[in-house]
């Protein structure tokens, strides 16, 4: 299915569309900037949502940005989230970091005008702001609510179409979704990503 980010009304990340089939796209996505809190869910009171505030108060999007100096920053799509598998390092993080098992990492894509140097400090010391490189992803995207079994059975069609096509996975999945959370399921776009080597 093509993307359908037609009604996405906010910046997406930049890439270049290296191969399209039925069952995945091939995307070569550009140097970017992230925004990240990692959390175990089990700790959180609103799992999900409780990265989503956290990252959501770093750039103002809920009133006064928590942030030095103080700076809005835009919203942009997708919200990313990658669950740490068996402890081991999140495969598309430039710093590798070890996690233990069941946490889980959000991010928000910063704007692409940006950079290391003109980007506002967090002021909560739970988010982390990254750059990272140009890289190599295959996705597959899908409508619903992104659920685990949903999500799970996505990756593996996804991992199935990629390795039938001759494709290394070089690491984990992680969950793009596009859409606030009070949009209908039906109406919600996702993706599932695995990088490439």
């Amino acid at each position: 299915m093509g993307m359908v980010l037609g009604k996405i009304s906010v910046e997406t990340p930049k890439y270049e569309l290296v191969r399209k089939e039925d069952g995945f796209e091939v995307r070569d996505y550009a140097p970017r900037i992230i925004a990240e809190v990692s959390y175990d869910p089990a700790e959180m009171r609103s799992g999900r949502d409780g990265g989503f505030s956290i990252l959501a108060d770093y750039i103002g999007a809920l009133g006064k940005p928590k942030n030095e100096p103080a700076q809005k920053i835009a919203m942009t799509a997708p919200v990313i989230t990658k669950q740490s598998s068996s402890g081991g390092a999140i495969a598309n993080a430039p710093v590798i970091e070890s996690k233990s098992d069941g946490r889980v990492t959000m991010q928000f894509v910063l704007p692409s005008g940006l950079t290391m140097e003109s980007i506002p400090r967090p002021m909560d010391e739970r988010v982390r702001v990254i750059p990272l490189p140009q890289q190599k992803f295959g996705v597959l995207g899908f409508t619903g609510v992104a659920g685990d079994d949903l999500v799970k059975n996505k990756v593996e069609l996804l991992r199935k179409n990629l390795a039938a096509a001759g494709y290394q996975v070089a690491g984990d999945y992680i969950l793009a979704r596009y859409n606030p959370p009070w949009t209908p399921g039906f109406l919600r776009t996702n993706e599932v990503m695995l990088p490439l080597e």
